[in-house]
């Protein structure tokens, strides 16, 4: 039950991040290790990096959530109204962040105290939050003329080389890191999930654990939608596109059990760097996005094989 520990499966993806980089190198040395390229891979991998974060916390505590990619689109929208704009940055990420919140917190009322299915919760909000970004941005791309917002997407908002994303990235699996392993509040996630019955019979307040679990995956949410907002420059319905597999596909391959009770931030975080430098080569070398999304299959399919084995006595 123990989390954090950098043990074989984390060696395993950091194997692989180096094959492929080696195999980068190999087939286009000047494009794929390029500076600018690299800054892209990382900048890429920051926005539904953060979604794998709260993702990650909600498999461990026993649930799943289908609504996340929907969610970032809702916030992306609502964030990026002529009449949100005109209260600024602080505006645009207080908006994203707050409807993050909000819809975390619907899921996790009808989860927790419904009770309704995680599955069926989330499959909901996710129709629904997706049905709601189209209506409100009436399907056309809102465009963000907010500069202090579009100035972090910039090269001299760089810091030392290294985009505002993507230190926003590396501050979330931080804080998502200490929470999950320095904190009462993991220790709780990782009992609940691993059995919630003896968990309430220890004392844990297993329906209050759930709510703010996803409470914390709406959360980061709302602040990938910002990430995603300063990336494109825009909200749109169509953004956080099929994120949901993603980064459950990320936590999964990260050593997180989707039955709950065990998995880590630093596995997730590997998991979305593997997933976003194998997009990448893909794009380089002009192949098919079929191709890609086939070999991202068979990962998934071998990180649960992996899985079963260990478990098996």
């Amino acid at each position: 039950m123990a989390v954090g520990r950098l043990d074989l499966g984390h060696v395993s993806l950091v194997a692989v991040l180096a094959i492929l980089t080696l195999v980068g190198g190999l087939t286009k040395p000047s494009e794929f290790l390029s500076t600018d390229n690299l800054q892209l891979i990382l900048t890429q991998a920051s926005v539904i990096g953060v979604v794998t974060v709260g993702v990650t916390f909600v498999i461990i505590g026993g649930g799943i959530d289908l609504s996340v990619g929907a969610i970032v689109a809702l916030c992306s929208v609502w964030a990026t109204t002529v009449a949100t704009q005109e209260y600024g940055l602080l505006g645009i990420l207080g908006c994203a962040v707050l409807v993050g919140v909000g819809c975390g917190l619907i899921n996790g009322m009808l989860i927790a105290y419904g009770p309704m299915v995680p599955f069926i919760a989330t499959l909901a909000m996710l129709a629904s939050a997706r049905g709601l970004a189209e209506q409100m941005s009436d399907g056309k791309t809102q465009i963000v003329t907010v500069n202090s917002v579009l100035d972090l997407g910039l090269p001299d908002a760089y810091v030392l080389g290294v985009p505002p994303l993507v230190m926003i990235f590396a501050a979330v699996s931080i804080i998502g890191w200490l929470v999950l392993n320095r904190t009462t509040f993991g220790r709780r996630t990782v009992a609940i999930g691993g059995n919630p019955e003896a968990s309430r019979l220890a004392g844990i307040a297993v329906k209050r654990q759930r709510l703010m679990l996803y409470l914390l995956s709406g959360l980061c949410c709302g602040i990938a939608a910002f990430m995603l907002i300063v990336l494109t420059g825009s909200g749109q319905n169509s953004n956080g596109n099929l994120y949901e597999l993603d980064a459950i596909a990320a936590a999964i391959i990260g050593g997180t059990l989707l039955s709950g009770g065990r998995g880590t931030i630093t596995g997730s975080v590997l998991g979305v760097l593997v997933f976003t430098t194998i997009t990448n080569l893909f794009a380089l070398n002009n192949l098919e996005s079929a191709v890609q999304q086939i070999a991202k299959g068979a990962i998934i399919v071998a990180a649960v094989l992996i899985q079963k084995g260990r478990k098996t006595p």
